[in-house]
């Protein structure tokens, strides 16, 4: 059977940082989306943590309509966050 974080702890602590990247930004679309009162700690925090890590790519889509703009400008990231995570991890493994 197949562990995510088995293996060699640097491998792990990679994935796992890469995980918690992707649920920021996950976190924020979902926030977002729904409408999320951007007075709240929690969601104020969880923007700023989302816009630092989509620094990069915060800008790259431009659809006219906001909620998909912000699912494919975050959503990118964490996926590429996550792909990255999983090929470095695989390398440390070796």
């Amino acid at each position: 059977m197949y562990r995510r974080y088995g293996g060699n702890p640097a491998a792990a602590i990679i994935l796992i940082a890469a995980d918690i990247a992707a649920l920021i930004l996950v976190l924020w679309i979902i926030f977002f989306v729904f409408d999320a009162n951007r007075a709240n700690d929690l969601v104020n925090w969880v923007h700023h943590s989302a816009n630092w890590l989509a620094t990069w790519s915060r800008d790259l889509f431009t659809p006219d309509n906001a909620k998909w703009r912000t699912v494919l400008n975050y959503g990118l990231p964490a996926v590429i966050y996550l792909a990255v995570a999983q090929a470095v991890a695989g390398r440390v493994n070796r």
